[in-house]
């Protein structure tokens, strides 16, 4: 990302990937002393939320 951030930020920002991919994606960059905090801020805004399925209780008759 550091390396090809122009190429890259458009998968992010287009919503290309996978959300677990996006999401490491993002927070990989965030870890990195590569990138400036400015842009560490900007890929955070970018993050997705986990949608989980709501389990349903089967009942028994």
């Amino acid at each position: 990302m550091s390396m090809q951030y122009e190429a890259a930020i458009v998968y992010l920002q287009q919503n290309r990937l996978g959300q677990w991919v996006h999401n490491k994606t993002i927070q990989k960059a965030v870890e990195s002393s590569r990138i400036a905090p400015e842009t560490k801020e900007y890929l955070k805004t970018l993050k997705r939320k986990t949608v989980t399925a709501k389990k349903t209780q089967n009942s028994v008759l």
